[in-house]
């Protein structure tokens, strides 16, 4: 595969490491950008964006990243703490009094960030025009009941996370979390990532290809296959189908758990922003927001009885050395269940994302090796 871009001499190894998973993993298109103290260190791609076509991977081609979109959800969420108009710990009844019905009066937002509001699927059956039109989701959030006492345990809340969260943002700010992203970062740094893929960059986007042999969801009934698929109004892990991860129609609404659609540039600027601000421009989070954002919610295991060795802040993925591996405990981010992967760390002052159209799955090593390999270049 044609690889493309740069690397600052001390950053070669991220280089080599980017090239290898062209030949260690059935990579098709894929992009690493890195940047340390606000300066970019590298940025490479290569391969094909559209595999109909053959059309090559471009330095600036987005592509969807899923549950990456917590990441920037979560961010608009500590900004607004930071200025004083979101408080984490206060029952989202305070922004939202719809939503304190069946038990749920005492939940606050940092039990939602840290996946322990005991709300993780919805209820309702909507149909796929129903999600798109986001008022019925919000309806049927208020009408759910916990499946244990919040607070009390965790399990992954998917969807329920970004519309729930997203809610909060809007009813603060009158603004969807797509659109008060754009306004209040996407648009004022100029980053390409967007919940809510604008239709003049539909043609330019990455496709994404499902990887042979990854394993099939459990039954439609299975708690964590209504979590995934939003109780099958979504299909999981489909791309070229009706409604499916390719389509316009899914992409281009705003589903804020697992619909961003970015460039690695545009992600790992995110994070840059977030921990140094980026090309000498203010940074994003003070590092009071940032500790609070990676004291350690949740870990071990969830609800459903599973440890996938995650360990979770408020929002954002921590540092998990048997899940996905970042650089300390300043660490924070999400990735995608493409592999695509993206975060920040204090310390090192490091923005870093991984995106890829060809999916292998959450926790893939892809994304470790480019890590893995930045880690011994710091």
């Amino acid at each position: 595969m044609e690889h493309n871009g740069w690397a600052d001499e001390r950053f070669g190894a991220v280089a080599d490491a980017f090239s290898r998973n062209f030949t260690e993993f059935p990579e098709l298109g894929a992009a690493v950008t890195v940047f340390v103290g606000g300066r970019k260190v590298a940025e490479l791609w290569g391969g094909v964006a559209d595999e109909r076509t053959g059309r090559p991977w471009a330095q600036d081609t987005a592509v969807p990243v899923f549950s990456c979109a917590k990441g920037i959800v979560s961010l608009c969420a500590h900004l607004l703490a930071q200025e004083g108009r979101l408080d984490l710990d206060a029952p989202v009844a305070r922004y939202w009094p719809e939503f304190a019905r069946h038990g749920k009066e005492a939940i606050t937002c940092r039990m939602v960030l840290g996946h322990r509001a005991g709300i993780p699927a919805l209820d309702d059956e909507l149909a796929f025009d129903e999600i798109a039109a986001w008022k019925p989701v919000i309806g049927a959030i208020e009408e759910l009941r916990p499946l244990w006492e919040p607070g009390t345990a965790y399990e992954y809340h998917g969807h329920v996370f970004g519309f729930l969260i997203g809610e909060v943002i809007r009813r603060i700010t009158g603004l969807t979390p797509g659109a008060y992203f754009r306004q209040a970062v996407g648009d004022p740094l100029g980053l390409r990532a967007w919940i809510g893929l604008p239709a003049e960059e539909f043609d330019d986007r990455a496709r994404l290809v499902e990887a042979e042999g990854r394993p099939e969801m459990p039954g439609p009934e299975h708690l964590l296959t209504r979590i995934v698929t939003m109780n099958g109004a979504l299909v999981f892990p489909g791309v070229d189908v009706p409604h499916g991860w390719n389509d316009p129609a899914l992409l281009g609404m705003e589903l804020p758990g697992a619909g961003a659609t970015a460039s690695a540039s545009g992600l790992a600027g995110l994070y840059a922003a977030a921990v140094t601000g980026i090309d000498g421009g203010r940074r994003l989070l003070t590092p009071a927001t940032v500790a609070d954002a990676v004291r350690e919610v949740s870990s071990g295991q969830g609800w459903l009885g599973f440890d996938a060795g995650t360990r979770w802040g408020s929002g954002f993925l921590l540092d998990s050395p048997s899940f996905r591996p970042m650089l300390g405990e300043t660490s924070f981010g999400n990735d995608g269940a493409g592999g695509q992967f993206a975060f920040g760390d204090e310390e090192s002052g490091v923005g870093f994302a991984y995106v890829a159209n060809r999916m292998i799955g959450h926790g893939d090593a892809r994304a470790n090796n480019l890590i893995e390999a930045l880690r011994k270049s710091l």
